[in-house]
């Protein structure tokens, strides 16, 4: 199905862009990534070499990969915004090593987080891996 291979591209797409952004904020902006950060980093980065296969290969059970790594990024990268957004859930956290997971390097608009872009990019990925059919 052409369908199919579209949206392996598009959550392709989807994965390198927020890769070379967390990238770029880490290694451009030089902003530290706090320990939530590396988590959603661990799920979106292999999200890139996955699809990419799967779409050579017209694999089209690396959905179920992408399903669950992507599944979990929502979760992850959720409750990473909701530190940063809901006054009583960050200033009761202390589990972060190094850089402070409720840092906001970057606030457009009052809700654009790092951790928000992220959460953006996991949504999309997963609703992009249902709208892959059988062969």
């Amino acid at each position: 199905m052409a369908n199919n291979k579209l949206y392996m591209q598009l959550i392709f797409l989807t994965a390198l862009i927020a890769t070379l952004g967390s990238l770029y904020f880490s290694e451009v902006r030089q902003y530290v990534p706090c320990e939530f950060c590396w988590y959603q980093r661990i799920l979106m980065y292999p999200l890139v070499i996955i699809s990419i296969i799967g779409f050579i290969r017209n694999d089209h059970g690396a959905k179920y990969y992408i399903r669950v790594m992507s599944g979990l990024g929502i979760l992850i990268a959720a409750y990473h915004y909701a530190l940063q957004k809901i006054s009583f859930l960050g200033d009761n956290f202390a589990a972060c090593t190094g850089a402070s997971c409720t840092v906001q390097y970057i606030n457009g608009f009052g809700f654009i987080t790092i951790p928000f872009l992220s959460l953006i990019a996991f949504i999309l990925i997963f609703i992009l891996s249902f709208m892959i059919k059988r062969k």
